[in-house]
């Protein structure tokens, strides 16, 4: 890892990297809130600054060695997607339930339902890799559903109507 394994240095660029992609995020969410009160010059400015949050994310990731090949960052993101099926977000919904919480609980169990389908279509890329057909995305702007191909109705995860689904090419 370039001398960067067990350094300052990398964990103050894993800070940073969180910190950024964090705030890229926040940034487009706010963009969203921004648009649906009716502020579109707010909303573009939230957008501009996520948009430069996600070049400085990058650009530590790169410092980081963190961007591999095509074939490692499908493998890396398959494990993620795993990774938080099995093990990150069951008891998070466990403990939102036992708490009462509904909208967090929702919250968390639709993401944990999208992160299986996130990591069916990683590992299928992933076995198909260099013969992967050629197909656009739709996501669910309620619940992050994602879909090959135009969804065929209404999101089978959290009911929104079928209009509710962004293409993604």
């Amino acid at each position: 890892m370039s001398g960067l394994e067990g350094s300052k240095t990398l964990k103050n660029l894993e800070n940073a990297y969180t910190g950024e992609a964090e705030t890229s995020r926040r940034y487009l969410a706010f963009a969203r809130k921004a648009e649906q009160e009716g502020y579109p010059q707010v909303a573009r400015l939230f957008r501009a600054a996520a948009s430069a949050e996600t070049v400085h994310a990058c650009a530590h990731l790169r410092a980081m060695e963190g961007i591999r090949s095509t074939r490692e960052n499908l493998e890396a993101a398959a494990g993620g997607e795993t990774y938080e099926v099995e093990s990150m977000y069951p008891p998070m919904v466990e403990e939102a339930k036992e708490e009462g919480l509904e909208q967090a609980t929702r919250s968390l169990f639709n993401a944990l339902l999208v992160e299986k389908i996130h990591a069916t279509l990683f590992t299928s890329a992933l076995e198909k890799l260099g013969r992967n057909e050629e197909t656009d995305y739709w996501v669910c702007q309620v619940c992050g559903n994602t879909v090959e191909g135009e969804p065929a109705g209404d999101c089978p995860i959290c009911s929104a109507k079928k209009s509710a689904f962004e293409k993604i090419g």
